[in-house]
């Protein structure tokens, strides 16, 4: 915050030319600055243009502060030519100089600034001899000069004879706008050692800096002279507002809510502030209580930022019926001031709508309302087609994208482009992947991360040598954790684990920290070799890096253990876990299913219900089944399928259709599966369903029904999803000797180049992982 440097200018002696009592200069002043000061700086010269000539230089003053003042620095910089053209001749005085510096430091018009400079020293104003003018001409170079020129701010602070706590505070400002944030806390420190008394306007600037530090200690010394300096400063509006912030940005948000509820007034901004503070400390429930609380008081009225605050607050706690209620509230306030219900929303506001209903899942309604907007600006289009992609829609995505383009105002950014490499990413399409990263490359296009989205595209499309040419060429300039990251999950997606485990050696030996997405991303890969042992480093080290209590490790921890053999492991970690979610219950549950620990399963799942109140979705559903059907628990796995829907709200899917055939099949069960899987009719046509259920008909050698069920997995999967189900269905063609059946299969394998999925096992001995790949009859 910008102090005033520009007092009303006390009352000179009128020009010595007769005026009428009327006209007078006193009068006339009064009456200037009561418009000025009533947001009417319009009127005040509608009646100065009324005025005879010559006017006193009073008067144009007190008009150019009042330009000044309501932040129309154009009005006041033309003003001031018209006052240099004027005649007679208007003579400026120092008030004239600090009101239009003051000007040219709002509109940002160093030219300008430096014109006015050479014209007072022409007239002999020397800065130096008048305080106010010497902070005007100080705050418009500080305003205006880039941040490379801060010797030049520095030394003309410096060279400043007398200080004040304005010209301090311009100082202490300046810093903390330019991101030296320590400067500004020592240079504070120095004003008060100088003598000087802090104003309010010294705390406000401050405040932000010691937040930016992140030095609770200094934060909490600075509020205890804050104390000491009186009620004038403590209870100032602008003091409250800058303090709630500082706090919440610290995390102290328990103390920013007594700074609030201690306030003895409150505007908006506060009010604004501190629902603003729970938001950035995804208090989200506090946040739309706090919301509801000033709705339904009379002390102010909300405005847009509350709006967009209370919307974000919903998007994070995704709770649509709140969201939508504040929609209608936002409506509701509208409807009043004009016919038109949504006409005159500000785009900021519209932005935070689309978002809100697509982090609440409702993406038709997110684009329901994006379509509904009069204008659109660059973030508008972005938002919505990030919407898009973040939940799956990459198709429309990419649609969105197209029809921004036909607009020729808008050109694509990196936000455009990060959503067009998900999209392509998410697609496995390598053709928009590589038309998008010619695109970035014409425009140049560059942001931190960017070459990490690359590699992720070029690697889930298929390309992984692409990717690792990128990330080993001169384009991958920010090779950072997030860039390492990509290309070991680019590794691991595309199978290749060994060199996903090469790499995060590398990683390592580069001094390169891997965080915890890296070690959620490797751990993986040593489930899929079984290296249980390069699996305990991997924990040794999150151990020591305290990485070893973030929920998402300690789920891939449970995975590593369980794929690898060692469930009590895995059990280990669940039960030191101090947070869990339905994901890392999911996962202990697969785990203990593996294991044949059916019954630890449902018990598992039940206590999460019932004695921690984690509500299972669609993913915890496919591992308790899972399990009851590697655990040969059918009956108990049945009644929990049967409950899905009634229970816990969740419609099953066709992976959830598949375990339960899979369940039945596995366990002799195979005519009661067959009935179920044609009782789905439309919805249980998928290879999944009747996949499980010929894997049943081969392994308890009901082959009769195994034909039947080869015809019908023949139908569905016309276009051949793999060589897996037509192995199985050649096996059970020869089994009844219909050798004919056998070479139909075989052919249609040939036709479709569909092969037999290579089998491969590792074992660790020592510290050496040996693997074997077995090739039809043998095993290298």
């Amino acid at each position: 915050m910008s102090s005033s440097v520009l007092p009303i200018p006390p009352l000179l002696p009128t020009n010595s030319h007769r005026q009428t009592p009327l006209h007078s200069s006193s009068l006339l002043r009064t009456r200037l600055c009561h418009l000025c000061k009533s947001g009417r700086p319009d009127l005040a010269r509608l009646l100065f243009d009324r005025l005879p000539r010559p006017t006193p230089t009073i008067l144009w003053n007190t008009l150019l502060i009042g330009f000044a003042c309501n932040s129309m620095p154009e009005e006041a910089l033309q003003f001031f030519a018209e006052m240099n053209s004027s005649s007679p001749v208007v003579v400026p005085d120092y008030y004239t100089y600090s009101s239009v510096l003051k000007a040219c430091s709002d509109a940002r018009k160093l030219r300008l600034g430096k014109s006015v400079h050479s014209h007072l020293l022409r007239r002999s104003f020397l800065p130096s001899k008048n305080r106010v003018l010497n902070n005007s001409l100080f705050n418009m170079y500080a305003t205006c000069l880039e941040i490379s020129c801060s010797d030049t701010i520095e030394n003309m602070f410096d060279r400043m004879p007398k200080k004040n706590a304005v010209s301090w505070n311009i100082m202490i400002d300046w810093y903390a706008k330019n991101s030296r944030p320590l400067e500004s806390l020592r240079l504070f420190r120095r004003m008060v050692e100088a003598g000087s008394q802090p104003t309010t306007v010294s705390f406000v600037n401050v405040l932000p800096a010691v937040a930016a530090i992140g030095q609770k200690r200094t934060a909490d010394a600075l509020y205890g002279l804050l104390c000491k300096s009186g009620d004038d400063k403590l209870q100032h509006l602008f003091v409250i507002s800058a303090t709630i912030a500082a706090y919440s940005e610290l995390g102290d948000i328990g103390f920013a809510r007594l700074v609030f509820d201690r306030a003895d007034q409150r505007n908006i901004e506060i009010w604004n502030t501190m629902i603003g503070g729970y938001v950035q400390n995804e208090l989200s429930e506090d946040a739309l209580q706090l919301f509801v609380q000033l709705a339904l008081s009379d002390e102010v009225p909300v405005d847009t930022i509350t709006l967009v605050a209370s919307l974000i607050a919903a998007s994070q706690s995704q709770a649509t019926r709140t969201g939508q209620q504040i929609h209608a509230c936002i409506i509701k306030k509208k409807k009043k001031k004009t016919k038109s219900p949504s006409s005159d929303f500000p785009v900021i506001l519209w932005n935070a709508l689309v978002v809100m209903y697509s982090r609440c899942n409702s993406i038709f309604d997110a684009f329901d309302v994006f379509q509904q907007m009069p204008e659109k600006d660059l973030v508008s289009w972005n938002t919505m087609i990030s919407c898009f992609v973040q939940n799956g829609f990459d198709s429309e995505g990419l649609l969105l994208v197209c029809q921004m383009l036909k607009e020729d105002e808008y050109q694509v950014d990196s936000v455009t482009i990060v959503a067009l490499l998900s999209a392509a990413s998410n697609l496995g399409d390598i053709r928009i992947g590589k038309e998008t990263h010619a695109c970035l490359v014409r425009r140049g296009i560059e942001c931190a991360g960017m070459s990490s989205y690359l590699i992720d595209m070029y690697s889930n499309s298929g390309s992984v040598e692409t990717a690792r040419r990128l990330f080993d060429s001169d384009q991958s300039r920010y090779k950072d954790q997030v860039t390492w990251n990509a290309m070991i999950a680019g590794y691991i997606h595309n199978g290749l684990v060994e060199q996903a485990i090469s790499m995060f050696e590398q990683m390592l030996v580069q001094v390169q920290t891997p965080n915890s997405v890296t070690l959620s991303s490797i751990l993986p890969a040593c489930a899929t070799v079984g290296g249980i042992r390069f699996g305990k480093q991997i924990h040794g080290y999150a151990f020591r890096n305290s990485l070893h209590r973030n929920i998402f490790v300690d789920t891939a921890l449970i995975d590593m253990y369980s794929k690898c053999g060692s469930i009590d492991d895995a059990e280990n970690v669940f039960s030191r876990m101090p947070d869990r979610n339905s994901v890392t219950y999911a996962t202990m549950i697969s785990g203990l299913g593996q294991h044949g620990c059916g019954k630890r399963a449902i018990s598992l799942f039940n206590s999460m219900i019932m004695d921690h109140g984690t509500r299972p979705d669609g993913i915890t559903m496919v591992a308790i089944l899972s399990a009851c059907s590697y655990s040969g628990l059918v009956e108990e796995g049945m009644e929990i399928f049967q409950g899905m829907e009634v229970r816990f709200g969740i419609s099953p899917t066709t992976e959830h259709y598949g375990c339960v055939t899979d369940m039945l099949a596995r366990n002799g069960r195979v005519e009661e599966a067959y009935q179920f899987a044609l009782s789905l009719n439309k919805k249980g046509e998928v290879v999944g369903v009747w996949g499980a259920l010929l894997a049943g008909c081969v392994m308890h050698r009901n082959f009769e029904l195994g034909k039947i069920v080869s015809k019908r997995l023949c139908e569905i999967d016309k276009n051949g999803g793999g060589g897996g189900y037509h192995v199985l269905m050649s096996n059970v063609y020869a089994a009844e000797r219909d050798w004919e059946g056998v070479d139909r299969i075989r052919k249609m394998m040939k036709d479709k180049r569909l092969t037999k999925e290579i089998g491969s096992s590792w074992i660790e001995i020592g510290d050496a992982r040996h693997t074997f790949i077995s090739n039809g009859s043998d095993v290298n």
